[in-house]
């Protein structure tokens, strides 16, 4: 019988520091919850109190758009359509885009009465128009978020006015801003308008990112008493988006301090990199019993990773199987891993596939291997 060995390959690059720092306090910040994440990759840079359940005010908001920007991708409505404003749109408190009582009007003005001045009634307008009612439409809210993996959230009304029962993490808000960016880019647009005029009156968008040189193009605001001061913010440079959420700040001033803080700090500390290509030969494994006596690893997307741009000679790339393998093997099984680690770090594991197929000996030639290893091994002269 043939013992299997765990084979490993290991690579250690001096210049290549680690894919994914997740949970670690590598910034500090006043937040009560925080998290920076690389969009891309999905590699966690910083995080605090990422899962805890927060009030999530105005940032529900977020939440509200997809769902409606989900009815116009599926052509359920128009951006031209028109929503008539309810009495209870009209007599919604808090922050209004100032809609008049059963005026009518496009959605893509709500969108902005929403997105840039954050208006509560032009929330309620599009709920009702897309689901009947709003409590019909929390009901699509949180469909909507279990299919995103929203795992800790939960909405009981489209404006993220305060309910016990309405919450969210930093965590399922970074979820949603990713979402929202892939599936509706034509959409995404509208959060980095800076102002929207309606009813004459102007009023200009209250995230603080859009008016900094750092590349910010959205997302999202919210204050609470129970919940502080949040905001779902992103941005790009060099063709690199970061997301990052908080929540539980002071004032306006200390949102607006910490979240370029962390915004730039995701854009400017770390870049990503891709250690092999898809398809690219990463390592042969062995094999026995088979017709090949290796096989290619390869990955099946280009294994792309997050890395901070400072260098650190403790991090390892290795090639990870157990072998040898044992024929046949299919083309595509997976057969091994690409692991990338540095000490306290969290090990990214990127799997790796049979390049083609191999197929086994046949009776004869399997026996005729056996008979051969086996007095290779009882032979003392092949001892070292």
């Amino acid at each position: 019988m043939y013992k299997f060995l765990f084979s490993v390959f290991t690579f250690v690059l001096c210049a290549m520091p680690f894919s994914v720092v997740h949970a670690q306090n590598t910034i500090e910040t006043p937040a009560k919850q925080a998290i920076v994440v690389d969009y891309q990759t999905g590699a966690v840079l910083m995080a605090k109190n990422a899962d805890d359940k927060m009030p999530t005010s105005s940032m529900s908001k977020v939440m509200t758009m997809y769902v409606v920007f989900d009815a116009l991708e599926k052509g359920a409505f128009k951006l031209s359509d028109t929503f008539a404003v309810s009495e209870k749109a009209w007599r919604m408190g808090g922050s209004k885009m100032f809609v008049g009582l059963n005026d009518r009007i496009s959605i893509e003005d709500l969108v902005r009465g929403v997105v840039v001045q954050s208006g509560n009634d032009a929330t309620i307008v599009l709920a009702e128009g897309v689901s009947g009612s709003e409590g019909a439409f929390s009901d699509a809210l949180n469909e909507k978020a279990k299919e995103l993996g929203m795992k800790n959230s939960n909405f009981m009304n489209a404006s993220g006015w305060p309910d016990d029962n309405h919450y969210s993490t930093a965590r399922d808000l970074a979820i949603l801003a990713a979402a929202q960016i892939k599936h509706f880019p034509e959409y995404y647009k509208y959060y980095a308008e800076k102002d929207f005029t309606y009813n004459s009156i102007k009023q200009g968008n209250r995230n603080p990112l859009l008016y900094k040189n750092i590349g910010a193009d959205g997302i999202k605001t919210g204050h609470t008493e129970a919940g502080g001061y949040g905001l779902i913010g992103s941005g790009v440079q060099n063709g690199r988006r970061v997301i990052i959420v908080v929540n539980g700040l002071a004032d306006q001033s200390e949102r607006a301090e910490e979240s370029a803080k962390l915004l730039e700090w995701g854009l400017t500390r770390f870049e990503n990199k891709v250690l092999a290509k898809k398809g690219q030969v990463v390592e042969q494994a062995n094999v026995a019993m088979g017709k090949a006596a290796t096989v290619g690893m390869i990955a099946q997307k280009d294994a792309l990773v997050t890395l901070p741009k400072m260098a650190s000679k403790d991090v390892k790339i290795q090639v990870k199987y157990n072998g040898p393998l044992v024929a046949p093997i299919a083309q595509g099984d997976e057969i091994g891993v690409l692991e990338v680690s540095i000490p306290s770090a969290e090990t990214i594991s990127i799997p790796l596939y049979a390049d083609q197929a191999v197929s086994e000996l046949g009776l004869f030639a399997k026996t005729m291997r056996k008979a051969k290893n086996f007095v290779s091994r009882s032979n003392p002269l092949n001892e070292t």
